[in-house]
C-alpha cells in the first residue's frame, strides 16, 4: 500500500527510465542533489528521479508529498511551459506540492535555493503535525 501511494501506479518501464536518469543527472540536478540528499534538510529523505504515475520528477519527498523540479532553458519555451503547468496540476490532484527552480537560480545562488526549500519543508512539516 505504501509503495502504491509513493509511486501512484508508475509502470515498470518508468522505473527503468528513472534509473537511467539518476545515472545521467544534469549538472544543475547534481548540484542540488548534493545539498538535499542523505537527509540534509530537516532529516527529510528526498529521492532523485522518482516515478510518480506517468511522470518522473527530479526530486521527491514522500513524507511531505513535495516535488522539486530543476528547469533548464527548454522549460521557458511555450510548449514546454504548458506541459509543465499541466503536469504540476496533475501532481496537485494527488495532493503533491511542486516547487520549481531554474538552472540559473541553482548556478547563481544555490544557498538561496536551499533556504527556500528548507523554509517550505518547515511549513509543510508544521502543517502535517497540526493535522
Amino acid at each position: 500500500m505504501t509503495e502504491r501511494k509513493m509511486f501512484y501506479g508508475a509502470s515498470p518501464t518508468l522505473f527503468e527510465q528513472a534509473k537511467r536518469l539518476r545515472e545521467n543527472m544534469t549538472h544543475h540536478e547534481k548540484l542540488l542533489w548534493e545539498k538535499i540528499k542523505s537527509n540534509q534538510i530537516h532529516g527529510l529523505r528526498f529521492k532523485a528521479q522518482h516515478p510518480i504515475a506517468i511522470y518522473i520528477v527530479d526530486f521527491y519527498c514522500h513524507k511531505l508529498k513535495l516535488v522539486i523540479e530543476v528547469d533548464g532553458k527548454n522549460h521557458m519555451e511555450k510548449d514546454q511551459a504548458e506541459y509543465d503547468a499541466g503536469r504540476s496540476h496533475e501532481l496537485h490532484d494527488f495532493g503533491i506540492s511542486v516547487i520549481r527552480f531554474s538552472n540559473q537560480e541553482i548556478e547563481q545562488n544555490i544557498e538561496k535555493v536551499i533556504t527556500e526549500i528548507s523554509n517550505l519543508c518547515l511549513n509543510l512539516l508544521r502543517h502535517i503535525s497540526s493535522e
